[in-house]
């Protein structure tokens, strides 16, 4: 990855400094009742870094994600960005953060122009000119521009995803946090949604904070990685450690091997 020292840099909307922030997440634990979910996690992101947060399904990261937008609340513990607390709502004022939704989150009764314009007349940010700048300008970044008037429901999976990208670039965010963004698509297009991710990290240093299942993603764009393994950190550190994991735990669920003698779904719970 290159050198991400330089913490700032100009918008591709207006011009002006878009400082990066950093992210950090101090003894976070969280419970559903009896039910623990998160267990006294702690790491630090770095401005302008591209975290990549792995684990099996059910391992916590779907909930620790809704922590860092402030969806969720910390039994104990807390998330900080930059200086603020994320759970508090001012917060959302001083930091401009966006999510990159699995599924996308596009709305079909809208073109995708309107789609990426609505944050932007809703908040009124821009007069119409001004939107069509940015719009046009976000959809030109992601390669989209033949697809400003179309319906979402007449895109690839991929291009769903990369609307779903240029619609949260439109927000100048400083933090940008992914729901597993490669899941769905072919190897290809999962590769091209990698690129995009630490392209924009090098161009406009962007914090980004990645949930993904996808090795190929963390082994290649990620400046460091963490692994969470039944609502506990087990491994953090940079990807190059991962190439040939030494926790046979962590080597399993990274490299798993195919044993049709002894078969994992006879060991599965019912």
């Amino acid at each position: 990855m290159s050198d991400s020292g330089t913490t700032s840099t100009v918008s591709p909307f207006s011009g002006t400094e878009n400082p990066a922030v950093s992210v950090t997440v101090e003894n976070l634990s969280k419970s559903f009742g009896d039910f623990v979910v998160l267990k006294d996690i702690s790491f630090q992101v770095q401005p302008g870094e591209i975290f990549v947060l792995m684990g099996p399904s059910g391992s916590g990261k779907s909930v620790l994600l809704k922590h860092l937008v402030g969806l969720e609340l910390p039994s104990s513990g807390r998330v900080l960005i930059d200086k603020y607390d994320a759970s508090h709502e001012e917060t959302r004022e001083k930091i401009r953060l966006a999510l990159v939704f699995q599924a996308g989150a596009l709305f079909n009764s809208l073109s995708v122009y309107d789609n990426l314009a609505l944050y932007l007349r809703e908040h009124r940010l821009a007069d119409e000119a001004g939107i069509n700048e940015k719009v046009m300008r976000a959809l030109q970044i992601l390669s989209l521009e033949n697809a400003a008037r179309k319906s979402p429901s007449e895109l690839s999976g991929g291009m769903k995803k990369r609307v779903a990208i240029a619609r949260a670039l439109v927000m100048e965010p400083q933090l940008m946090l992914y729901d597993e963004p490669t899941s769905e698509l072919d190897p290809v297009m999962g590769a091209t949604i990698s690129e995009i991710i630490a392209t924009l990290k090098d161009q406009y240093r962007v914090t980004s904070i990645v949930v993904s299942h996808d090795r190929d993603l963390a082994l290649n764009i990620a400046d460091r990685v963490g692994i969470l393994m039944g609502g506990k950190l087990v491994h953090l550190g940079p990807p190059s450690e991962l190439r040939q994991p030494k926790d046979p735990v962590i080597a399993d669920f990274l490299q798993p091997v195919i044993d049709l003698k002894n078969p994992r779904f006879k060991k599965l719970e019912t």
